[in-house]
């Protein structure tokens, strides 16, 4: 199976960093959304919309994004004689891949505040999600240092 897609890695590579794109946009915006929904009144019309917003971001380009980009990436540690392929990439493979799953983990938190909101039961302060915006992006200067660096 593997040798039929070994002409295809360039490919999955630049799937794998559009669907990586698509899903940090999202990781960025939501919580921001969720930063002035703090401030809609429950049940009012400006509350109604950020739930929209939020909930068309998380279902339609959020999750194919991130299912992508771990579809993606999956197939390109598991493809031999690549250069991140499991058995030959150094600990930078490893850090990436637990800093990937601290990604997961932040989209996955983020699904259940946009529950909380579209349920009007968010308890949170504005700051909260202003510091949870940061979060993803720290993850992301470390999966691109681990990538483009790989300092082991």
């Amino acid at each position: 199976m593997s040798e039929l897609l070994l002409p295809f890695y360039a490919w999955i590579k630049a799937l794998h960093v559009i669907a990586v794109i698509s899903w940090m946009a999202g990781l960025l915006y939501l919580p921001r959304l969720f930063v002035y929904h703090c401030e809609a009144e429950p049940g009012s019309v400006q509350s109604e919309t950020f739930k929209v917003m939020e909930w068309k971001l998380s279902r339609y380009i959020m999750r194919p994004a991130m299912l992508v980009s771990v579809a993606a990436g999956l197939v390109m540690i598991a493809l031999p004689g690549t250069p991140g392929h499991w058995r030959h990439a150094g600990g930078w493979l490893w850090l990436k891949l637990a800093l990937v799953v601290g990604l997961l983990g932040t989209h996955f938190a983020m699904t259940r505040w946009r529950e909380d909101f579209a349920r009007d039961r968010n308890t949170r302060p504005q700051r909260f999600y202003r510091i949870a915006n940061e979060v993803p992006t720290l993850l992301m200067i470390g999966i691109v240092i681990c990538v483009i660096v790989k300092p082991f």
